[in-house]
């Protein structure tokens, strides 16, 4: 079958027939694409695609634009063309309901001016342009999900509201044909223009109404586009400095970015110091310290000093784009909760359909007179009053709010699944490296014999380790640095023995820096001490000088300051913690101890943690995964909701459903409560259609007529249907004040 440019499904062909050039609604004009380019969907369906503005050939909803940057400063075309209608709607519906309330108004003009059947004339005059031009496009949307199949709120709207102007006009040009079952008092029959008019103006100002608010729940993917500035400060090669366009920053371009100013691109810095305030990205209040060599994101903002840095991502690839682009797609995913208000939108319409005909049937049959016209009239009410647009909107309105909350607080969430899933997890995995820990080897002991001094073997040490590319030479070698100890010793001889250490000869003496197995006896007086920094988790290196021992270094991954806080919170919300890693079982079991964790697997391998994942499963666990690495990515595929540390590779992250952009676990806690104040609020807003429709459709039938003398005006079914959608969408906003 061709691929549809507009949507998937069976009813590709059926659109692409109509619109071979470009996939636009039937309702809108084709100059509206030209000016609002760019790839649309539905909120309420996902899956269609339309180039250009239009409505959903599912539902007839206002599409949206898939990428929300391309219309941030854009006005909303159908906001703006529903608007107008709406306004110009007033001028008609205001006179022809004082007209058509006659003598219910005290002294009313109207009556005496236009009596009997000219009346109907006027009113006739006044709703047409209402019905026939201000409510066209509700009516393009109604006779388009008749044609297509996709039975939808326009359904409903163009049936009650033709129906009633139908009938009104149909009375005035021929009154003599209606027979006395359709007269009420003085022998007159009864007409509805103003009825079918103020049902087309509240259904348009509903739609602005909804289309308002449909615009906020983006509130937090706009705020995150305006973070980043529109212009950088370059350094040029002669040191000349410039403003350039943000557009034409490249990766190893040197810039300068100056107290207040907020970072054009992601770099690294080479020059400077000073704080940044990334808590528009993290979520976390308190400044971060930037030194040379530390990374900076686009757009957070600087505060206290002036800082030089080198371009190392730009434009799309800056890590503020990924999150715009991932809290976009998230926004347009699908909860699984979502399947229940599908699956009873299937069978809604008809059902109503069915329901309105049967209610004119039993008020003809069994109603008071005028019969008939008490039939038409309450199942109009019907149709109108039964508007499946806020089951629709019951979850994606929830899902766009929610996401881009979590977009603000750093947590980024890929689909909405995930977020869903959470609310259920019970056991949480976590790796180790990167997860609990720094995800870095540093200096963390040392301990010096024979009355070495600790500058004397640090300074040796580090002029051992600038020759070697082991990653704990690096962490000796900062060490040294952090300490000042950092000499102009004189190295000959260097030699790596692989799997022990390194060998040299510095200022004249043998230098052995490794393990047990190089040091052989040397090593028998460091024992004690070298297995007492195992014990507390550290990898130790051994150092000889001269064939004497000389000192122990103790390196490790140390713990985050912020795993304690996050592992305390999140056993009060009763997940289980286990820790799987790689690691060699005593450093795993000494941080496992440190932080309370009683399931440790150390020692394994990626396979290994896939399997301990589908064990738990097996068991009846709902698991969620939290890593950083390129090892964890299959048991974060595994998981029911993987996790992953923004801190860490690309491939974890896209293995992953939420990603944590500042790298520590108190992320778990925030998503934990997103989601459930995500499927709190979900679960109110189908309640609310729900009751909303087994409710209002009985009482709009006329079920408590009988009881009470009850009936529900068209009119108040109408702004009662237009209520219900947007009070749908005021409770979704809320999410957008949820703490996290």
């Amino acid at each position: 079958m061709k691929k549809s440019c507009c949507h998937t499904g069976s009813h590709e062909s059926k659109t692409h027939e109509k619109q071979p050039e470009s996939c636009h609604s039937p309702s809108k004009p084709k100059k509206a694409v030209s000016q609002h380019s760019g790839v649309h969907t539905c909120p309420m369906h996902p899956e269609v695609r339309n180039d250009g503005p239009g409505s959903c050939p599912l539902c007839g909803m206002a599409l949206e634009p898939l990428d929300i940057g391309e219309a941030a400063d854009a006005p909303n075309p159908e906001l703006v063309d529903f608007t107008k209608r709406f306004g110009l709607s007033l001028f008609a519906v205001i006179p022809l309901l004082i007209i058509a309330m006659g003598e219910m108004i005290p002294g009313n003009p109207f009556h005496e001016w236009f009596p009997g059947s000219s009346s109907n004339w006027i009113q006739m005059l006044l709703a047409a342009p209402v019905v026939l031009w201000a409510g066209a496009p509700l009516f393009h949307r109604g006779w388009y999900s008749v044609r297509t199949g996709n039975l939808n709120m326009f359904t409903l709207i163009a049936l009650g509201t033709g129906v009633a102007f139908g009938f009104s006009v149909f009375a005035t040009i021929f009154p003599d044909l209606f027979p006395a079952s359709f007269r009420g008092h003085g022998g007159r029959v009864g007409v509805y223009f103003e009825a079918s008019a103020v049902i087309v103006a509240l259904v348009l100002l509903g739609q602005v109404l909804e289309l308002r608010a449909r615009g906020r729940t983006s509130a937090a993917i706009l705020s995150l586009l305006k973070l980043a500035p529109n212009s950088a400060r370059v350094i040029a090669a002669n040191g000349e400095e410039f403003d350039v366009d943000i557009n034409e920053v490249k990766p190893g371009d040197l810039l300068r970015v100056r107290p207040g100013e907020q970072v054009p691109v992601d770099g690294e810095v080479v020059d400077g110091h000073s704080t940044v305030d990334e808590s528009m990205l993290t979520g976390e209040p308190l400044p971060v310290e930037k030194l040379k060599g530390t990374n900076l994101k686009a757009g957070t903002t600087n505060q206290s000093g002036t800082l030089v840095f080198r371009a190392t991502s730009v434009g799309s690839e800056t890590l503020l784009s990924k999150i715009v682009r991932l809290v976009n797609e998230a926004q347009r995913s699908r909860a699984n909760i979502q399947s229940l208000a599908d699956a009873v939108s299937a069978w809604f319409v008809p059902a109503v359909i069915v329901s309105a005909a049967a209610t004119a049937v039993v008020w003809a049959v069994w109603g008071p007179e005028p019969a008939y016209v008490y039939g038409l009239i309450n199942a109009v009410a019907v149709l109108i009053i039964a508007c499946p647009c806020a089951l629709g909107l019951a979850t994606p309105m929830s899902v766009m709010v929610a996401t881009g909350r979590g977009a603000q607080a750093g947590v980024l969430v890929r689909n909405a699944q995930a977020v869903e899933a959470l609310e259920k997890v019970n056991t949480l995995v976590v790796d180790k490296t990167g997860t609990l820990t720094e995800g870095k080897p540093t200096l963390a002991q040392i301990r010096t014999f024979a009355g070495f001094t600790e500058l004397d073997v640090l300074e040796i040490a580090a002029a051992v380790e600038r020759s070697s590319e082991h990653p704990l030479a690096a962490a000796v070698l900062a060490g040294a640095k952090k300490r000042g100890a950092i000499g102009a010793r004189s190295v000959q001889n260097f030699k790596t023995i692989p799997g022990m250490g390194v060998s040299a000869n510095v200022d004249g003496k043998d230098i052995l820096l490794g393990n047990q197995a190089l040091l052989g006896s040397i090593a028998e007086g460091m024992a004690d001490a070298a297995q007492g920094m195992r014990a507390e988790g550290l990898t130790v290196l051994l150092l000889a000088i001269a064939g004497q021992p000389a000192a122990i270094f103790g390196v490790g991954d140390l713990i985050k300051n912020t795993t304690p806080e996050a592992l305390t919170a999140l056993r009060e919300y009763g997940l289980r913690i286990v820790m799987v890693t790689g690691d060699h079982p005593d450093t795993a079991k000494a941080v496992a101890n440190r932080l309370g964790i009683v399931d440790v697997h150390a020692g394994v391998l990626p396979d290994g943690k896939l399997e301990i994942i589908r064990s738990l499963q097996a068991s009846g666990q709902r698991v969620a995964m939290a890593g950083d690495g390129i090892n964890d990515a299959p048991a974060l595929a595994q998981a029911d909701v993987g996790i992953a540390m923004g801190t860490g590779t690309d491939v974890a992250m896209q293995s992953a459903g939420i990603t944590l952009i500042n790298g520590d676990l108190r992320g778990v806690v925030k998503a934990l409560r997103l989601s459930r104040a995500m499927l709190r609020n979900i679960r109110q807003n189908l309640f609310f259609a729900f009751i909303y429709n087994v409710l209002g459709v009985p009482v709009a039938a006329g079920v408590l007529f009988p009881f009470f003398g009850v009936l529900l005006s068209p009119m108040l079914a109408s702004a009662a249907m237009s209520l219900s959608s947007v009070s749908v969408i005021a409770n979704a906003l809320r999410l957008r004040k949820v703490k996290l």
